[in-house]
């Protein structure tokens, strides 16, 4: 059913310092390994995320057998599921910082007014 590259969403069901565990909405389990967290040094998995809490993760293994998952979130905005590449612009400096803020504002806005 996945496919390795696919972008998934994902429920957080266990965080370990070696990394945090994931369940899928069709029964599958995975694993972010600690290494697959972040390209910077993580020193604490519980910093980025939490137990209840959707995420987006990005599929590097599958085994159909186990229906199990080995996910990387390290190139991913997982929280917001922009990928890397897809912010990589603002390497651009503070112009596109002023042209995107006022769209991110927006998005802020509605997200909490749908709570």
């Amino acid at each position: 059913m996945y496919k390795i590259n696919d972008i998934i969403n994902c429920t957080v069901c266990g965080v370990e310092n070696y990394g945090i565990f994931i369940r899928t909405d069709d029964n599958y389990t995975g694993l972010i390994h600690i290494s697959e967290i972040s390209s910077d040094f993580v020193r604490n998995v519980s910093d980025y995320a939490k137990v209840g809490e959707k995420i987006k993760c990005q599929v590097l293994e599958v085994n159909e057998e186990l229906k199990q998952l080995k996910l990387t979130i390290k190139y991913l905005n997982f929280k917001d599921g922009y990928s890397r590449e897809e912010i990589s612009h603002l390497d651009h400096g503070f112009d596109t910082l002023k042209e995107l803020l006022p769209k991110w504002m927006e998005e802020k806005k509605k997200d909490y007014s749908e709570e």
